[in-house]
């Protein structure tokens, strides 16, 4: 098959769960023999160079947009006071991304058209309304995550008052808008057994399938000649992402220091794009922020228990998934967890509670906490379920049942 996908970004560099869960489709659908065209809105934040993709081979394309998605504080007044769309979504709405699609669908006559989650609903929308799919053509969202669930939560965790009125407001915009466009597609790939409910509350039709996120196996596998360091809990996500940033500050703030001071030989390490300048004060609690790593893999390696203190979010946890094929044992709150084929205390430690996170943490430094056993199991769970190659036939599937050739 000919797959186009459009792409809020170029998936590259593989720095962060945004740009790994668009990357592994790609990959996982070319090496499956299908021919993959991307376009891409090639943002200030993510821009990239137009041979940035080249090692994927010639049955792949990228064809890139220039747009300036930047946020600006007087746009995005003028938008609360002006606009019915998102400033979320706005901000990736150009004319400049519909003028290269019209006539990349026209000449390239796809079998299946992907849109890459919710911010580029709007132009399966407009093609729609324009009518420039071609007959045969199927759209296909994929749903990495449900956008209003994830403003919705951080709006339940912020202490600000006007702050948290804008939060809800936003949340309540970016639901009206997935109401209204999430349900044109042919077909929907769903991330989570969660996010299908709310896929079925929004009014999508069927089908929606189960397609989880992937990971590349054989770079995230356990190496013997590294032993991590004992003693050690490590945290890897952006911390430009609000709700990686929430978690982690909810971990420094209410878990941490009674911790530090029953257990001083415990330490913490934190990977992450952008850390904000104030977690990279000078410490003397154990905690150390590395910021960027290059390989997330290896950072992985070094340190012992993995830590997943999210409060909010939506989707599903690409670092949880790659930590689980490494063979890590994890901590995670629920909504860390959510969606995940684990168990509670078989492939996963999960926790909510400040006082549970401490016991949890506690058992781990004494030794009552089976680590390795957890973390076997987990790597099994993680090849049997969310292998690239087994998450490219449940696409496969889709495409095939909404008659895709």
């Amino acid at each position: 098959m000919h797959i186009l996908q459009v792409s809020l970004r170029v998936p590259f560099p593989l720095h962060d769960g945004g740009a790994i869960g668009i990357y592994n489709i790609t990959a996982g659908l070319l090496r499956a023999g299908h021919r993959v065209t991307m376009l891409a809105i090639n943002t200030p934040k993510h821009h990239q160079p137009a041979d940035v993709l080249d090692h994927l081979g010639p049955n792949f394309r990228l064809v890139t947009v220039d747009v300036d998605t930047t946020a600006k504080p007087l746009k995005a007044l003028q938008n609360l006071l002006f606009s019915r769309q998102p400033y979320n979504i706005e901000r990736f709405i150009n004319p400049k991304v519909s003028s290269v699609l019209a006539p990349l669908i026209q000449a390239e006559k796809p079998d299946v058209i992907q849109f890459e989650g919710t911010y580029m609903a709007w132009y399966n929308d407009w093609l729609n309304a324009q009518k420039l799919v071609p007959a045969g053509t199927v759209s296909v969202l994929r749903a990495h995550n449900i956008e209003y669930v994830i403003w919705e939560r951080l709006a339940l965790g912020e202490k600000n008052p006007l702050r948290r009125w804008y939060l809800s407001h936003l949340a309540t915009r970016l639901r009206r808008f997935e109401q209204t466009y999430l349900g044109g597609f042919d077909g929907v790939a769903a991330i989570t057994k969660e996010d299908i409910g709310r896929l079925k509350e929004l009014g999508c039709p069927e089908p929606i399938a189960l397609v989880p996120a992937a990971v590349e196996m054989a770079s995230f596998q356990p190496d013997p000649a590294v032993q991590p360091q004992p003693r050690s809990v490590f945290m890897i996500g952006s911390l430009n992402w609000l709700p990686n940033l929430e978690g982690l500050e909810w971990l420094l703030r209410e878990v941490w220091p009674a911790l530090h001071a029953e257990l001083p030989a415990l330490e913490l390490h934190v990977a992450g794009l952008r850390p904000p300048a104030h977690l990279l004060v000078p410490r003397t609690d154990n905690v150390f922020i590395h910021g960027f790593v290059e390989s997330a893999a290896a950072f992985m390696r070094q340190y012992d228990l993995m830590l997943v203190p999210l409060l909010s979010g939506g989707g599903m946890r690409v670092k949880i998934i790659e930590g689980m094929a490494l063979g890590k044992c994890i901590l995670s709150t629920g909504i860390g967890a959510e969606g995940i084929e684990v168990l509670d205390g078989q492939d996963i430690v999960v926790r909510d509670e400040v006082a549970a996170w401490q016991a949890a943490l506690r058992d781990y430094y004494h030794g009552r906490l089976p680590v390795a056993a957890i973390g076997a199991a987990a790597a099994t769970t993680a090849a049997n379920v969310y292998a690239n190659a087994r998450v490219t036939e449940r696409f496969e599937a889709l495409y095939a049942q909404l008659g895709a050739q």
